[in-house]
């Protein structure tokens, strides 16, 4: 079983950071091959391109409010230019590449670019809200939510059927979100034209991103929108196995990727989602809650942490440098590339940026690289690349401590075995002081041979009797904050 490698570009910034370097205009359809040959060596199997659709000059000017957002701005990047700023990817005008990005034509390019690499494309889905300048905003305002007059979370849109009060789209636990409009997922019809717009999507890349994808589960829904209520009757089907199947008849490979949060992540498994984002585990490496990331790893079925997207930033998280040492970094980015599931790191992240930007912004701050930082990415994909890990089938190990050292609750230890005598061991001490633990190798016929175990990330070596192994099974003792990935083979004398 392969495991995807996924790493989160954003578009608009790249190009741009791109076209400076090469002093003329990049776009999708010229990216430097260079860029393709980094990723391939990466390992990264994936490319998410974020933020490549339409967005309209009504969303695009209100991010030139004279308060916070510019504020904003002006602190990361000084001296920015309304140019800079092209209106969040999150409120789509259309379904259309950006022309400034290379267009339709640019897109198709990329992708074909990817395929020669061995690489696959994913691009965004929004299916909870459009933007304020979707044509459909005059031309199909029953698709959206409204209300029967003003109040908060509403505005005025005049259309063909004449002035409507449509609702912005919204978070329940947040303000609505004043540059989108909220589908009304109620209406079949609604539903049947975003199955039709993902259809046309899926034609383009090989899976979708799916923005925040549990407001569309009809109790959900229900409860979000319980104060605008309308004629139409309550869904007796959920909207995703449709849109799922829909999509999946015509293309059976194609990843789809939940943004997903609030304990829903095993519903929207169970609904056709092949990966759904993995928030849990995130928050207790960024909150530094250690020593319950393994007991909530060992918890969850095999098969959902399979189905998990494992990460430690995107776009719509801090950045992890600020955050963590990195020595830490360096330990929970092997946590996070070591385990079953979907692998997901972000463009500035294997580099150490510091500066999280909002989404409405069209380009970095300038930021030097951190090389300690970039030194570890560097050997931990290059590394893993060769190796078992994502390559084969993995198997979450519980280290076993005794009454007086109950240590072994830090330690993350993550067998992938290719064959009986093929198999890597990533593990990791994610606390800030030595653990010890011992693991038991659910390897066959481990008993029989000698086994040499080389760290591939260091140069530690051992030699152990398979009998021994067997018997007693593998003691670990971590230094702080120590990951490290182990070779098993047989040793002949």
């Amino acid at each position: 079983m392969n495991h995807p490698l996924l790493f989160e570009i954003n578009t608009r910034c790249w190009l741009r950071l791109l076209s400076e370097q090469a002093g003329r205009e990049v776009t999708l359809a010229d990216v430097p091959d260079s860029e393709f040959v980094r990723w391939q060596q990466l390992g990264f199997t994936h490319i998410w391109a974020m933020g490549v659709w339409t967005t309209g000059p009504r969303c695009r000017l209100m991010c030139f409010d004279g308060g916070n957002m510019e504020a904003t701005f002006n602190r990361l990047v000084p001296g920015w230019k309304k140019e800079d700023v092209p209106g969040s990817p999150y409120a789509i005008a259309e379904y259309k590449v950006s022309a400034a990005l290379g267009g339709e034509a640019g897109l198709k390019a990329f992708r074909k670019k990817l395929h020669a690499h061995g690489m696959k494309l994913l691009l965004d889905f929004v299916p909870n809200h459009m933007g304020l300048d979707h044509p459909w905003a005059t031309k199909e305002p029953d698709h959206f939510m409204q209300s029967p007059g003003p109040g908060a979370g509403v505005f005025e849109q005049e259309t063909v059927l004449g002035p409507r009060w449509l609702a912005h789209g919204k978070d329940p636990n947040f303000a609505a979100w004043p540059d989108t409009i909220q589908m009304n997922y109620r209406r079949p019809e609604t539903r049947a034209a975003m199955i039709e717009i993902l259809k046309s999507v899926a034609e383009r890349c090989d899976g979708v991103r799916c923005d925040m994808s549990m407001l569309l589960l009809n109790d959900v829904f229900a409860r979000t929108w319980a104060h605008l209520p309308d004629a139409s009757p309550a869904p007796k089907t959920e909207f995703w196995p449709e849109a799922i199947g829909a999509v999946k008849q015509a293309h059976p490979q194609f990843i789809f990727l939940a943004e997903a949060y609030w304990g829903l992540e095993g519903r929207l498994q169970s609904l056709g989602f092949d990966y759904t984002y993995n928030k849990t585990v995130y928050d207790l490496l960024a909150n530094r809650h250690y020593g319950e990331v393994q007991p909530n790893l060992l918890s969850c079925p095999p098969e959902y942490l399979a189905a998990s997207a494992h990460f430690l930033e995107n776009h719509d998280e801090p950045r992890i440098a600020p955050i963590l040492s990195p020595a830490e970094n360096r330990a929970a980015a092997l946590l996070v590339l070591g385990l079953p599931g979907m692998r997901f790191l972000y463009e500035g992240q294997l580099d150490g940026r510091r500066s999280q930007i909002p989404v409405q912004l069209g380009r970095w701050p300038d930021e030097l690289v951190n090389e300690e930082i970039a030194t570890a990415y560097e050997q931990l994909l290059t590394t893993i690349k060769d190796s078992c890990v994502g390559r084969s089938m993995a198997t979450l190990l519980r280290p076993n401590g005794w009454p007086d050292n109950q240590s072994s609750r830090n330690i993350v230890a993550v067998l992938w075995q290719k064959s009986p005598v093929e198999f890597d061991l990533v593990v990791v001490n994610l606390a800030p002081h030595t653990s010890q633990g011992v693991v038991v190798l659910p390897v066959s016929d481990l008993a029989s041979k000698h086994w040499q175990m080389r760290d591939l990330l260091g140069t530690e070596k051992y030699q152990r009797p398979g009998s021994e192994l067997a018997a007693n099974g593998l003691y670990l003792d971590l230094a702080p904050h120590h990951a490290q990935l182990f070779r098993f083979e047989p040793h002949t004398h």
